[in-house]
């Protein structure tokens, strides 16, 4: 499909999109107030009795004395999966407020631990408290063995907490929530199994070899259909990597060591993959971020631009004008972190090597991620992963040069040319005319 009918083609799509969204009545308000009488009825002051736990949380903050926690749906056990964070809230089409509905409904039932030791008995040492550590790879005992099984464990568990009086029903999701935010927090006592969790045979595997570093657990994990989510959630309660130097790893730290892990274990998978025949756009867009995925034949080359439109979670101050940030990589990838672009990058970058890696091809990639002023809540980087994902299913444009493909998108952004090609690594090398330089940003 020629790149202008591609593009005609996208617009009646994201309209339709739009009308579907706007009959959707959400109530994020409404939900807050029965989640406190559905609170009441379900907590008591010291207790949490036939809780289910999908999923877990590691803070970061003081590391390496940190705070983890078992989140627990409270009164909506039975619908215990729905609320752990995976690609099924893509296919879903869950909104902002779905997000923050779901999100803010987990009781976040917290101890704080050290990452690398444990109590004698095999329980989470309390930070600040006494008595001999142990390597927390032996911990199956006690808060921390619980909060590993429920990590390990392919469905929600069954536990019983005991807490320190009464939650904070404190819904606040600031920037520290970014990847992760929970509903109400609450210290914990105690934590015991009320089943006894299945485990998938892999994770067993990986968990009994502790000679087998966490990168190659990580890649063995992904090549046996094992999604990312899984994987982050394993690697966060400390269950990979060689025995004594298992950790746990703060949630925000895990989704992106996993994102990067799989990624550099499939960008040498097409290393020496044949490059792609044409010039390709993709695109797709999903709660106000609208992505652009230019594919090039070539060897492996990526960057990520990202434009955050004035009135947008990233860019707040209506009157700032578009904020732009971006990061690149050549056929070897990077040696630091990306602190411009953080989990976006690695997350977009999933995507596109996964989709080259299932045609086996290699390609140089520009992905440029528009943040509008719709997205007014942040929900994670998740969001970036599964739209980056769905953006190569079904049609895609094609043009005859990299310039053609770039001018075409730039029309349907809110820069120009010419500020675009002084942020990107890219598109810096494209012929400019003055006016490139003249845009809807002046």
């Amino acid at each position: 499909m020629r790149l202008d009918e591609f593009i005609e083609y996208e617009a009646n799509e994201r309209a339709e999109r739009r009308r579907l969204a706007r009959e959707k009545d959400y109530g994020i308000l409404d939900h807050l107030d029965s989640f406190e009488r559905r609170f009441d009825e379900h907590v008591s002051d010291d207790a949490v009795v036939d809780s289910v736990s999908p999923s877990i949380f590691v803070g970061r903050a003081d590391y390496p004395n940190v705070s983890t926690g078992l989140l627990s749906p409270v009164g909506r056990e039975e619908r215990a999966a729905a609320f752990e964070t995976s690609a099924a809230w893509y296919e879903e089409g869950v909104s902002i407020s779905d997000v923050f509905d779901r999100r803010t409904s987990l009781l976040n039932s917290t101890r704080g631990v050290d990452v690398a030791d444990a109590g004698a008995t095999g329980g989470a040492k309390s930070v600040g408290g006494s008595g001999p550590a142990e390597n927390v790879h032996d911990a199956w005992d006690g808060w921390l063995g619980v909060q590993r099984e429920v990590a390990i464990a392919d469905r929600p568990v069954d536990v019983e907490i005991g807490l320190n009086g009464r939650p904070n029903l404190d819904f606040d999701v600031g920037m520290e929530d970014i990847k992760t935010p929970t509903g109400p927090r609450a210290a914990a006592r105690t934590a015991d199994l009320a089943e006894n969790p299945h485990v998938p045979r892999p994770v067993k595997k990986t968990l009994e070899d502790d000679d087998w570093r966490a990168e190659g657990a990580m890649t063995y994990l992904y090549r046996r259909g094992f999604d990312v989510y899984a994987i982050n959630t394993i690697l966060s309660a400390g269950a990979l990597g060689r025995g004594e130097n298992r950790r746990l790893v703060p949630t925000r730290w895990s989704i992106t060591a996993v994102d990067d892990t799989v990624g550099q274990f499939l960008r040498g998978s097409i290393r020496d993959a044949p490059t792609i025949d044409s010039i390709e756009v993709h695109r797709n867009e999903y709660l106000g971020n609208a992505f652009w995925v230019i594919l090039v034949p070539g060897r492996w080359e990526y960057e990520l631009v990202e434009l955050k439109a004035p009135g947008s979670i990233w860019n707040p101050d209506p009157a700032s004008g578009v904020s732009l940030s971006a990061a690149s990589e050549g056929r070897d990838g990077r040696t630091g972190y990306v602190a411009e672009t953080a989990g976006a990058y690695y997350a977009a970058r999933l995507g596109v090597l996964e989709h080259l890696n299932d045609r086996g091809r290699q390609a140089k990639a520009l992905v440029c991620r528009h943040v509008s002023d719709d997205y007014w809540g942040p929900v994670g980087v998740w969001q970036v992963r599964e739209t980056v994902r769905d953006a190569f299913e079904g049609e895609h444009g094609t043009a005859e040069t990299f310039g053609e493909a770039v001018r075409g998108v730039v029309d349907h952004l809110p820069v120009s040319l010419g500020r675009l090609r002084r942020k990107s690594t890219m598109a810096a090398g494209l012929q400019a005319d003055l006016g490139d330089f003249v845009g809807v940003d002046g």
